[in-house]
């Protein structure tokens, strides 16, 4: 296939419901995933205090 031979097509401006229907859609997808990540996060949190909390309970038992 020759440079030649492809031809690039033109993109068409978007009808403004289309437009604002991928507007939409990339707002869902930005949505879940900082839902997704806030959702580790605090997960994360619960796990760390969780290990602190067993460290401490260690501590005190280990001490006596």
């Amino acid at each position: 296939m020759r440079i030649s031979e492809i031809t690039i097509k033109p993109i068409k401006p978007l009808a403004p419901q289309q437009s604002r229907i991928n507007a939409l859609k990339q707002q869902k997808e930005r949505a879940s995933t900082q839902l997704k990540t806030e959702r580790e996060r605090q997960q994360r949190l619960k796990a760390t205090q969780a290990i602190q909390k067993n460290t401490q309970v260690l501590a005190k038992l280990n001490n006596h």
